[in-house]
């Protein structure tokens, strides 16, 4: 039970009443501590072992209540295998579902990556869960303000609970739960979502759902938002909107995600509206558990009820974490361990696991030599050879454009594992030999479709330029200055094949992380070759990449429409 001796505010004789807020977010579908890619366990990941820990966290406090906050169905292999090669027949509930169902949430929120199987699929998933799903700026049909959206999902839920005190007296409290997802899931799933779904801005939608649900009687508003903790300033569309949207009236309580972080951690000392000594957001609680179920976020509440309000007196934020395997290693094999709800998330998912390990461990083909990612950073490895020629090939086998058809194709292609985050094993390795299914995931992780792009050579010069942000910037006559620039994901460098590409990086980033112009005049491209002759910037070229990258254009420098797209992952 929390000590409310912790918190200030409370006067002597008023009933205390601790509520306990638990988080995971961006699951990713790891639902068992197993890595599909390397075929062998993985210590420290998964819902199954996470679920101890929320069993935990339940014990401890009187009262709770449980939240997921979006991208849970996508990550795995497993993820694939029921899209794409099983389905889902009526009836049939996805394995996600399945594992939540046993951990027992109590509501839901969806993040971006729901949609890389498309809508249907989506939409067959939810059907098998025993807990209600909410998202207030995600519609199939937009109104003239939100409230008048026909949304996908409910846009929020009222969960009804009676909440006991240190006495053991009960008081009964309705909770409204809302959900948020990044708006710009139009842009990295145009293909599948265009015309069947629009997406609204996330503080916009706030504004208009927070206060209906103080009508309807939320004595509490707790909002899952599935948006990272970034720039103080509101803007329209923002990606990463979580302090603008802890600043809404009437919201009590934020959980983050998206962007696979923790808070509270020193990551967000230095923002304004963040206080992680207090674990706020704009004086909000508010909590980020990091990703594939790692950690879970924790938020205690205390809370008050007096003249017919509740009332918030203290609150205490905190992230809690897996053991690792080092840990693991080092521990005490005597010493007891619970693996209760570990066991039911485990037997729910146990026919699916298997049945996922048999799909991916079926040969497909052959190497003659390693396919690892390790210097991607470098310039074209094996590794993003083979995707980019699989690219190239598969559109150059479509194009019956005349206009198109005699055009030169470029592939771009980016390492998705090239350490960072990912730590020291968070590198593809394919070993030379035979080559399973298993080993064509680990190069290519996500269900993308391949696309194609008519650019010009000065915008294929400019996403280049855009890639170059992954490279720090080096003075002539410094030393110790890393080459990589740790706060770009791997999977935003891209390299061009079959252009040669030369760098000068004692110029300054033309873009930053975010994908914004910093400097107008710098340039990192000096030049660029293609079958020995220089890109011709008025020329017209052919780029294969994928449909996030044509519908986000995250690295491209205009609003570019992908002129064909498929459905296949590439």
């Amino acid at each position: 039970m929390l000590n409310t001796l912790s918190f200030s505010g409370l006067a002597a004789g008023q009933r205390a009443v601790h509520l306990r807020v638990i988080e995971t977010t961006d699951l990713h579908l790891h639902l068992l501590p197993y890595d599909y890619y390397a075929d062998r366990p993985s210590a420290g990941v998964g819902l199954s072992e996470a679920a101890r820990l929320i069993d935990e966290a339940r014990t401890e406090a009187g009262n709770s209540v449980v939240f997921d906050n979006g991208d849970f169905l996508q990550g795995t292999p497993m993820g694939d295998y029921v899209a794409h090669q099983t389905g889902l027949r009526d009836g049939d509930v996805h394995p996600i579902m399945a594992a939540m169902n046993a951990v027992g949430y109590d509501a839901i929120t969806l993040g971006n990556h729901e949609f890389n199987y498309g809508l249907d699929f989506l939409m067959a998933t939810l059907d098998g869960a025993n807990f209600p799903v909410v998202s207030a700026n995600l519609a199939v049909g937009l109104g003239s303000e939100p409230r008048k959206d026909t949304t996908l999902v409910k846009p929020y839920v009222l969960l009804d609970r009676r909440l006991k005190d240190q006495t053991g007296f009960e008081h009964p409290i309705r909770i409204g739960v809302v959900g948020f997802a990044p708006p710009q899931v139009m842009d990295w799933d145009n293909h599948a979502l265009d015309g069947r779904l629009h997406a609204r801005d996330i503080v916009e939608a706030a504004r208009a759902w927070v206060p209906e649900m103080r009508e309807a009687g939320a004595d509490l508003v707790i909002a899952l938002a599935h948006t990272g903790i970034g720039s103080a300033r509101y803007s329209h569309g923002m990606e990463n909107a979580a302090i603008p949207l802890a600043r809404v009236p009437g919201i009590d309580a934020l959980l983050t995600g998206h962007s696979h972080l923790l808070f509270p951690s020193p990551v967000f000392g230095s923002l304004p509206d963040v206080d992680i000594a207090t674990g706020t957001i704009a004086g909000k609680p508010a909590v980020m558990a990091g990703c594939w179920g790692a950690h879970i976020g924790v938020i205690d509440m205390l809370l008050v009820h007096e003249a017919g309000e509740w009332q918030v007196l203290g609150t205490r934020s905190e992230v809690r974490a897996l053991p690792t395997a080092q840990e693991i290693a080092h521990a005490d094999p005597a010493a007891p361990r619970d693996n209760g709800p570990s066991e039911r998330v485990v037997e729910a998912v146990a026919q699916a696991h298997a049945d996922t390990l048999t799909s991916i461990r079926r040969p497909v083909g052959t190497s003659s030599e390693a396919l690892h990612s390790y210097f991607t950073h470098l310039g074209v490895t094996a590794s993003l050879q083979v995707v980019a020629e699989a690219q190239r090939d598969y559109v150059r086998a479509r194009i019956t454009d005349p206009d198109l058809v005699d055009l030169p194709i470029l592939s771009a292609v980016a390492p998705f594992k090239s350490g960072g985050r990912g730590g020291p094993a968070g590198y593809t390795d394919v070993p030379a030999g035979p080559v399973a299914l298993r080993h064509i995931a680990d190069l290519y992780p996500f269900p993308n479709a391949i696309a194609a792009l008519c650019l010009t050579g000065a915008e294929v010069i400019e996403w280049l330029e855009r890639s170059a942000a992954a490279f720090n910037r080096i003075r002539p006559g410094s030393t110790g200055t890393p080459l990589r620039n740790g706060d770009v994901p791997g999977y935003n460098f891209e390299v061009i094949d079959p252009l040669d590409v030369i760098y000068d990086l004692s110029q300054p980033a033309r873009y930053d992380v975010a994908g914004v112009m910093i400097h107008e005049q710098a340039h990192r491209v000096i030049s660029v070759m293609l079958d020995g002759e220089p890109l011709d910037p008025q020329g017209r070229y052919l780029l294969c990449t994928n449909s996030y990258r044509a519908g986000g254009r995250v690295n491209s420098p205009g609003p570019r429409q992908a002129i064909w797209c498929c459905q296949t992952k590439a």
